[in-house]
């Protein structure tokens, strides 16, 4: 779901860096092979992706929501050269793809695939720190999600969440599950003390969080 305007988006995919190689072969081969491709990051928000973790230069991430690995490329690669992105997809029909969409980039030794329920495995790295996180997974625990990383992410650290303006929904009239969740989450985050916070109207929007 793109929150603006087709041409302004086209201008703004053409003033931006390029969209790599295998990012373009990912990009296309995930409209070809799976259901809901609009799930992609694309080539706009995965630059601002990349950029953001290249000027964070984290040791280590945390994506909460894999898909086809597109973000998760676009996030290594800013990390340190002892860096790590810890990607968990809880759909393990993905692990081939995935491999396969690593394979063709120079950060495939940084990622470490992650597959089952997102809680789970977030208990098993409780012992790491982040510099980033990215959650981009089932939206009605985004809120939760955050709460329970929020320890683990250092002072100075960033959380991004994607998709919180939910087509435009959360500042209309709408009152279905989903965009009532989404409002919970943005206010709730809003009134937190401990974090500072902006929404990008960037692709559904992205809600960028630094914890103080």
């Amino acid at each position: 779901m793109e929150i603006l305007p087709d041409d302004l988006q086209a201008y703004l995919n053409n003033h931006c860096e390029p969209e790599p190689e295998a990012l373009q072969f990912i990009n296309r081969e995930t409209y070809l092979k799976v259901l809901k491709p609009n799930m992609l990051s694309g080539h706009y928000q995965g630059r601002l992706l990349s950029m953001l973790s290249k000027m964070i230069q984290p040791r280590r991430i945390l994506e909460i929501g894999t898909f086809t690995g597109y973000a998760t490329i676009c996030l290594a690669e800013g990390l340190t050269e002892d860096g790590l992105i810890h990607t968990i997809e809880v759909n393990t029909e993905m692990e081939e793809m995935l491999k396969k969409h690593f394979s063709l980039t120079s950060v495939e030794k940084k990622i470490v695939p992650h597959f089952g329920p997102a809680e789970q495995v977030m208990a098993d790295l409780q012992t790491e720190v982040f510099d980033l996180v990215f959650i981009d997974a089932d939206k009605k625990n985004n809120l939760l999600y955050f709460e329970k990383i929020l320890n683990q992410v250092r002072s100075g650290g960033i959380i991004i969440i994607d998709n919180v303006l939910w087509k435009g929904k959360v500042y209309g009239t709408e009152k279905d599950a989903d965009t009532e969740s989404f409002r919970k989450l943005n206010d709730s985050i809003a009134v937190d003390t401990r974090v500072e916070k902006l929404i990008l109207p960037v692709r559904d929007g992205i809600l960028l969080i630094r914890k103080k």
